[in-house]
């Protein structure tokens, strides 16, 4: 994990352009995309279903069976924050160390990454491990789905809501954004395949002064397309039946817009984006006025994968080539 610049992170969130989704310079956008999060994140998409939530929360008794805490107490122990229900982080925490101290190193395994999806990956009440992170790690656990939508879904979500109430917490995982921030802000005399020893190794972010690095840079000195995206053979431009890509995690459904993306791909502009590239779609929580939304954004992931397949099994497509 990297450590993070929490003035990194500050400054970059005054270009968050709201309107498009995607952080606006001086003469530039650039927007976190999922090919960049896969490879950050070493979780690739290709062959592996992404994590959708399915509408039903998990039960108690199958988020007991992993914390090998019983239904009663959970029942008992479960607080509602600001409409969040979820699990205290303390009862985890406890749970953790009662399990090291018995030795009971599977178990004990199982709840620290519950820990970790809740309080690294998906942030969201203090405090609390809430029942959509639990959905989200019990797909993982269980059926190794990628938890890569989902995290970018969060980070757009956290930079709208922050616009919308002029809040400024930022809530969603900071160190992927910030290894993409410095890969695409940073040149490095060695290019390297792997985005988080391009992160390590670049010790020019030490010293950086990030209002005035931001506000200076231009188009000519933006690193494109680190080494560490080479391979690729195609790029996710739109999804199912939308324009652009929707995406869904832990707190509702919001999109990208790939178009504003091309250059930072490999792939040259070409003349203005079309608007129907750049429809927003945004969706807050999983109630039950936002059922459709939630089914066309699974329908629209299925054709994707489903495309995914039948590349991989073509001896002229593409490995986990993603151009639709």
């Amino acid at each position: 994990m990297a450590e993070v610049s929490t003035e990194a992170i500050a400054s970059l969130a005054q270009y968050y352009d709201q309107p498009f989704w995607c952080f606006t310079f001086g003469d530039f956008q650039l927007t976190p995309t999922v090919e960049e999060f896969e490879e950050i994140l070493g979780c690739p998409l290709g062959g592996r279903k992404p994590y959708l939530f399915s509408s039903f929360y998990p039960s108690l008794a199958r988020i007991s069976k992993i914390v090998k805490i019983s239904t009663q107490e959970l029942d008992r122990g479960k607080q509602v924050e600001n409409g969040v229900v979820g699990v205290p982080r303390k009862c985890l925490e406890a749970k953790v160390r009662t399990l090291a101290s018995q030795e009971e190193w599977a178990p004990f395994m199982d709840v620290l990454a519950l820990l970790i999806f809740g309080v690294v990956l998906f942030p969201n009440v203090d405090g609390l491990v809430d029942w959509a992170v639990i959905d989200a790690f019990l797909a993982f656990y269980n059926h190794k789905e990628s938890p890569v939508v989902a995290i970018l879904a969060n980070l757009y979500d956290t930079f709208d809501r922050r616009c919308e109430k002029n809040c400024a917490r930022i809530v969603c995982y900071t160190p992927a954004l910030y290894v993409w921030l410095v890969s695409h802000l940073f040149r490095q005399k060695v290019r390297h395949v792997c985005p988080l020893e391009g992160h390590r190794s670049c010790t020019e972010i030490k010293e950086a002064n990030w209002d005035r690095l931001l506000a200076s840079k231009e188009e000519a000195s933006v690193n494109w397309f680190p080494r560490w995206k080479e391979g690729r053979t195609g790029i996710l431009i739109s999804c199912g039946g939308f324009p652009n890509v929707p995406l869904m995690g832990t707190r509702g459904c919001i999109n990208y817009n790939p178009v504003l993306t091309i250059r930072q791909l490999g792939y040259p502009m070409s003349g203005a984006p079309l608007e129907e590239g750049l429809a927003p779609f945004i969706a807050r929580g999983f109630n039950n006025t936002n059922t459709r939304v939630l089914q066309r954004v699974h329908k629209a992931w299925e054709r994707v994968q489903k495309k995914d397949e039948e590349l991989r099994g073509s001896s002229n497509g593409p490995i986990g080539g993603y151009r639709r």
